[in-house]
Order: structure tokens, then C-alpha cells, then sequence
């Protein structure tokens, strides 16, 4: 008994730490993928980072060679001015100061990378008032828009996903969650036809140095709000409609961004990711549940000290019971 209950023990002890086990796991899968990931980067990136260094110092010397006149301190002082306000989105080329960053329109782009945390990086204010007004918009508007976004996603899964899986799964009597995984699948890949491949095929028309590819991974970088800024739309020279072109980018931005957290909530909310995620959370133990552990525990040592003392009291109890006497005339043999 006392063996049983011991292993019993390591048993519910083993099944309560089972979700620790599990997060070590996913901790420890997680850096793997992360190194992983900067493996694969290194190893295909760096090889055109040498060659694109290669490059400029040649034309760099090619240039010095053609410019006697002028030194090379000279120039990588130019330089460097030139690459600070490139940063900061003012181009030095003449073709390029027709487009203004800060314009109404580019204004309002930016503001929308800046609640969304996109972020593309390609503008930034310049004054230190505006980088101070940046942080002060930040602070309050990024938890309004987490909060505008909830409201929305939350009135928007009413009508796209629980209504539409509940009237299929009542009418025709199909499995719920089946119902729930085909029509999580069919919300993705029209969401991925709408907001990727059709804007992608767009933007590839409109921008003139914009290939397929590089226009789609221009959405998928902008509405996973990764924001990496090494493609921004509406940059080009002598773009037209540029302040048209603006506002609507910021409208898909901002569509996108909603149907984007309607798809992730939709595969959330999906039984079998929901038993995935439990077996990587801390389970919280419920105060009747730990009461009812103890007295079952002290139920147990109770029962178990009970037969103990019985089966000590049988071993000294003779196998014959003999009547005490009183007096010697009370053995019926003498009298």
C-alpha cells in the first residue's frame, strides 16, 4: 500500500510539471529556429554584401582617379553628410526633391506606420520636437489602436467565422471542428488572394523597378508589421498621384492589418490549436482541487495506519481465549 501510494505520488508529481517540460521544449525549439534562421541569412546574404562592398570601393578609386582635384577626405565627408540624410529620407539627387516627406499625405503614412509599428524607417522626424511629439503619439496611440483593433476583430468574427461555422454545423450536422478547419483554410486563402497576390500584382504594375516577388514580399512585410523599409511605395520620381496613391496605401494598410488578426484569431480559436497551446501554459491549481488532494492523501496515510495497528493487535492476541479467573472455585474442573 505504502508502495502504491508512492508511486501514485510521482506520478501526480511527474503530471503537474508536464507543462513545464513542455515550455522548456518550445524555449529551447524556439533558439534553435532563431540560429537557424541566422545561419541560412548569413550564408546567403553575406556573399553579395562582399561583392556590393567590392563594387563601391572600386568606384569609389575610379572616381578619385578621374577627380584629381579631389581628396579623399574630402569626399568621404560628402559622403557621409549625404548618407545622414538619407537616413532620414531627404535624397540628395536632383530628380529626387520634388517628393517631400513631410507633406499631408506622407504625414499620414507615417502616422499609420507609427500605430501599427510597422515602422518602415524610410522617414523620421528630424526636429527634436518632433521626436518628442513622436513619443508622446506613440505612447497613447499605440494602445488605441491595439484597443480600436480588438473592437474591431472581435465585432468582425461574430459575422465571418462563429456565425457562418454554428448555421453549417446546425443545418447539416457536420462535425464542428471539421466545419471550423475548412473554413478557417477557405478565410486564409481568400484573405491571402485579396491582400497579397491581387496588391502584388498591382504594385508591380504601378512601381516602375517592382518585380512580382519583390512587390509581394512588400506585403508580406507590411502587414505582418515586420516594416524593414527597404521597399516603400509612392517613392518614386514624378510619381503620379502621389497623394492619392498615399491615402490608398494607408487604407490597405490598415485593412489589411484588420483581416490579417481575423485570420489569426479564426486558427486560434480552432480545437486543436487550442489543446497545443494548453500543453505549454502553467496550469493554475484550483484551491478544491488541492483540498481534495490533501484529504485524499490524508484519507490514504489513515487507512493505511489503521490496517498497521490491526494487524499488530492480531500477532499479540493468543489463538485460544482463555476466561480469567477470579478465584481458584470458579474452575468448573475443581468444583
Amino acid at each position: 500500500m505504502l508502495q502504491s501510494l508512492a508511486s501514485n505520488s510521482c506520478v501526480r508529481l511527474i503530471q503537474s510539471h508536464k507543462s513545464t517540460w513542455y515550455f522548456v521544449s518550445l524555449v529551447l525549439g524556439y533558439l534553435l529556429y532563431l540560429v537557424f534562421g541566422a545561419v541560412v541569412f548569413s550564408s546567403v546574404e553575406l556573399p553579395y554584401e562582399d561583392q556590393l562592398r567590392q563594387d563601391l570601393r572600386a568606384i569609389k578609386k575610379q572616381f578619385l582617379q578621374d577627380n584629381e582635384c579631389l581628396s579623399e577626405d574630402r569626399l568621404e565627408r560628402f559622403l557621409k553628410k549625404a548618407l545622414e540624410a538619407s537616413n532620414y529620407g531627404v535624397s540628395i539627387l536632383n530628380n529626387a526633391s520634388a517628393n517631400w516627406n513631410w507633406d499631408f499625405t506622407s504625414a499620414l503614412f507615417f502616422a499609420s506606420t507609427v500605430l501599427s509599428t510597422t515602422g518602415y524607417g524610410h522617414t523620421a522626424p528630424l526636429s527634436d520636437g518632433g521626436k518628442a511629439f513622436c513619443i508622446i503619439y506613440s505612447v497613447i496611440g499605440i494602445p488605441f489602436t491595439l484597443l480600436f483593433l480588438t473592437a474591431v476583430v472581435q465585432r468582425i468574427m461574430v459575422f465571418s467565422t462563429r456565425r457562418p461555422v454554428m448555421y453549417i454545423h446546425t443545418r447539416w450536422g457536420l462535425s464542428k471542428p471539421l466545419v471550423a478547419i475548412v473554413h478557417a483554410t477557405l478565410l486564409a486563402t481568400v484573405a491571402v488572394s485579396c491582400f497579397f497576390i491581387i496588391p502584388a500584382a498591382i504594385f508591380s504594375a504601378l512601381e516602375e523597378n517592382w518585380n512580382f516577388l519583390e512587390s509581394f514580399y512588400f506585403c508580406f512585410i507590411s502587414l505582418s508589421t515586420i516594416g524593414l523599409g527597404d521597399y516603400v511605395p509612392g517613392e518614386a520620381v514624378n510619381q503620379k498621384f502621389r497623394e492619392l496613391y498615399k491615402v490608398g496605401i494607408t487604407v490597405y494598410l490598415l485593412l489589411g492589418l484588420i483581416v490579417m488578426l481575423v485570420v489569426l484569431e479564426t486558427f486560434c480559436e480552432l480545437q486543436q490549436l487550442k489543446q497545443l497551446r494548453k500543453m505549454f501554459y502553467l496550469k493554475k491549481e484550483k484551491p478544491q482541487d488541492r483540498l481534495a488532494i490533501l484529504e485524499h492523501d490524508h484519507l490514504s496515510f489513515t487507512t493505511v495506519s489503521n490496517r498497521a495497528t490491526a494487524h499488530c493487535d492480531d500477532k499479540t492476541q493468543p489463538f485460544v481465549s482463555v476466561p480469567t479467573l477470579a478465584s481458584p472455585n470458579d474452575d468448573p474442573m475443581i468444583q
